[in-house]
């Protein structure tokens, strides 16, 4: 066609190249089409209360819990499940979780947005403990 130049080799290259990645991102953030990480839909035992030292926090990555104790003893726990894409948080250092998808981070003691992406704090589970034992369920 007149007066249109025509996509030299390296642009169609270029485009090429790109779209298989752009596919990939979309996908990653989109969470995909299999099951996710697990989600609690009953209490399940965690582990020795004295994993636990006031203050301190304690990921439960087979699980997806963080639990953590206040300075007073009184337990908290959250889903570990990011509230962005969906992601299970695999790092904790200190009171800091941070998921390894996009890098959201989670205060363990609140359940508080750190930093974005994520504007959602996690979700609060219900936590006790029973001869010892920490058990952690749905609904807070």
């Amino acid at each position: 066609m007149p007066g249109r130049p025509s996509a030299s080799r390296r642009t169609v290259l270029r485009g090429a190249a790109l779209t298989p990645v752009a596919g990939l991102a979309l996908t990653a953030c989109a969470g995909g089409e299999g099951a996710g990480p697990a989600r609690l839909t009953e209490p399940v035992e965690l582990g020795a209360e004295s994993e636990i030292a006031k203050g301190s926090a304690k990921l439960y990555r087979d699980k997806n819990v963080v639990v953590s104790r206040a300075e007073n003893g009184s337990l908290k726990a959250f889903s570990s499940i990011c509230t962005h894409a969906g992601c299970a948080i695999n790092k904790l250092e200190g009171t800091t979780l941070t998921c390894p998808c996009h890098a959201s981070e989670f205060d363990a003691t609140t359940g508080e947005v750190l930093q974005a992406p994520a504007t959602v704090p996690l979700k609060e589970l219900s936590v006790e403990t029973k001869d010892g034992k920490i058990v952690a369920g749905p609904g807070a």
